[in-house]
């Protein structure tokens, strides 16, 4: 019975509705903040790149890490958050429609983040908050930068609880149906990122906020690593799974093809909300004062994660060789010659998706046990981090950007804003390769992450790191030149741009394929299944580390002295 219900909605279209005028200015607003935001992040790490050469000595009294902060906070945190929270919205309209008062609530997400944005940049910019994006204990930050920081995950939390409302509101209008896949999706990425950041928030409401103040003497350090990574690892697929959405449902259409199968790509979002947050403890395989049993255990469901990332590679080629037959390739490879290489918002999430390749391979290596001890801490995991963020999911970030500003705005993209599209995309994963491969090979030859340029006394083993430093700051130098040509095109085509209509790309099912089981409807089941996880890796653990913790640390300011 549950499978004739579902049957039946299975050719529901998607993406019904208009997004209307008044939300356009809501969209573009967080894009605005996130471009912004690529080019203050994007300088910060060209001058890391240039001081870590050994050829630029920061003027002014700006410390190194200072600018790491910047560059971490706001490109891992600012950018990457007001994109998704403006692109999730933008897909929620499209697909169950928006109400003025929710329309409200995404304004008051939207001032909420900013001013924590504003609150925590400004502290850094001061050099009251030198303490990375990671902004590990016993270091401290000025309490105006953690309570910027809580702003911002309020902010958000703010915009997950209206794109629930949004599914409700749907779904008592439509009975029996199946939530729109987009929407289920968003879903599925705001509930992980929901359960996530309360880790975060914790760590920052009942540890950092009172230490800073003065009101705690100490910190307990290894719970707040703990607290903070519970939430960083999920983190990372909260950046990856709109990067998934646009390979699902918006790549098909722009290719001129259709969703493979519905039912799959559902499987793969929920597989890693299962596995996307009980994995913090391979970030700390290092850490002591966590038993070995509970960090192998979160390796073994790392692990799993593998499993949702391969769904996706079959559906995504599958979609990819159907659409290109059909057009009329012939041979094994043949239908590879009928895809829109020429087209931009194609070519640049493509080229993520071939970025994956050995960024997911660095994955499984930094989440092996006896692997990690070989490059943690050291800038491996730095080459790693960018191939994952700032090639699989800022290049789809931007293929999006080509057709969701020109959509937002009525403007058009042009054969030349097109072409120098895709001369963008060609620039920005040479220099990521250079750059990427550079940090590497460094790492496994024992450079240091988050250090800047030293001789280390002239040893030989610093010596050898040298020549990969300077092809970092070849490739960063050239990623520069590419986040300046992307951020021409945003202005161009969010204000000189021709007029025109451009098209929302969403694609539809493919007509013959399997229907949707109604158990994916099952909201309680999968965040019951998903909170059980979560205890079953975390709460002995977290109770050894409040119940049997060392002696907390005092707080040490950087520079020492602050």
């Amino acid at each position: 019975m549950a499978l004739a219900k579902a049957e039946t909605t299975s050719s529901q279209e998607i993406g019904v509705y208009p997004i209307h005028e008044k939300s356009k200015k809501l969209y573009m607003s967080f894009m605005y903040v996130t471009f912004i935001s690529l080019l203050i992040g994007g300088l910060m790490g060209l001058l890391q790149t240039l001081v870590r050469s050994g050829k630029l000595t920061l003027p002014w009294g700006i410390g190194y890490y200072q600018i790491l902060t910047v560059h971490g906070v706001i490109l891992a945190l600012v950018m990457t958050t007001f994109f998704i929270i403006g692109f999730q919205f933008s897909l929620m309209e499209k697909s169950v429609g928006m109400s003025d008062k929710q329309r409200k609530f995404g304004w008051l997400s939207f001032w909420v983040m900013l001013i924590g944005t504003i609150m925590a940049a400004t502290m850094i910019l001061l050099g009251k908050a030198s303490v990375l994006y990671t902004f590990y204990a016993p270091l401290k930050a000025h309490p105006v930068f953690y309570i910027g920081l809580a702003l911002v995950i309020i902010g958000s939390w703010i915009a997950a609880f209206t794109n629930f409302h949004q599914i409700s509101v749907w779904k008592k209008k439509h009975p029996g149906e199946k939530t729109p896949l987009p929407a289920f999706m968003v879903a599925i990425n705001m509930i992980m990122w929901f359960i996530a950041t309360l880790g975060v928030a914790t760590a920052v409401l009942v540890q950092f906020i009172p230490w800073s103040l003065g009101y705690a003497s100490t910190i307990n350090v290894l719970l707040s690593r703990t607290l903070f990574w519970y939430f960083g690892h999920p983190l990372v697929y909260f950046w990856l799974l709109p990067a998934y959405m646009t390979w699902y449902v918006i790549i098909p259409k722009i290719i001129g093809g259709r969703i493979f199968s519905d039912a799959l790509a559902r499987m793969s979002f929920v597989l890693l909300l299962f596995f996307s947050i009980p994995v913090g403890f391979h970030h700390q395989l290092t850490e002591p004062g966590i038993h070995p049993t509970w960090k192998f255990i979160q390796v073994a469901l790392t692990m799993m994660v593998v499993i949702p990332t391969l769904m996706t590679a079959f559906s995504m080629f599958a979609t990819f060789e159907i659409t290109g037959r059909k057009k009329g390739g012939k041979g094994v490879f043949g239908w590879m010659k009928k895809l829109p290489w020429g087209d931009v918002r194609f070519l640049a999430p493509f080229l993520g998706m071939i970025g994956f390749i050995p960024g997911g391979a660095g994955g499984i290596i930094n989440a092996s046990h006896q692997l990690n001890m070989v490059v943690h801490n050291t800038i491996w995991v730095t080459g790693h981090f960018h191939l994952t963020v700032a090639t699989v999911v800022l290049l789809t970030f931007f293929g999006v950007t080509y057709w969701l500003v020109p959509h937002l705005t009525g403007r058009k993209l042009t054969p030349q804003l097109n072409k120098l599209g895709i001369i963008q995309s060609v620039i920005w994963s040479v220099g990521m390769l250079i750059m990427s491969t550079a940090m590497h090979i460094q790492g496994l030859k024992g450079g240091p992450r988050r250090s800047e340029f030293s001789e280390y006394g002239g040893t030989a083993q610093a010596q050898e790191w040298i020549g990969y430093q300077m092809a970092q700051a070849v490739g960063g130098t050239i990623l520069f030149i590419a986040i300046l040509l992307m951020l021409y095109i945003f202005v161009k085509l969010a204000f000189f741009a021709p007029k025109g209509v451009t098209e929302y790309p969403l694609a539809q099912e493919e007509p013959d394929a399997e229907p949707t089981p109604a158990w994916f409807e099952n909201w309680k089941m999968w965040i019951g299944i998903t909170v059980a996880l979560i205890l079953f890796a975390y709460s002995i653990p977290v109770f050894d580390m409040i119940q049997y913790s060392p002696p907390g640390s005092p707080p040490f300011s950087w520079p020492i002295g602050n």
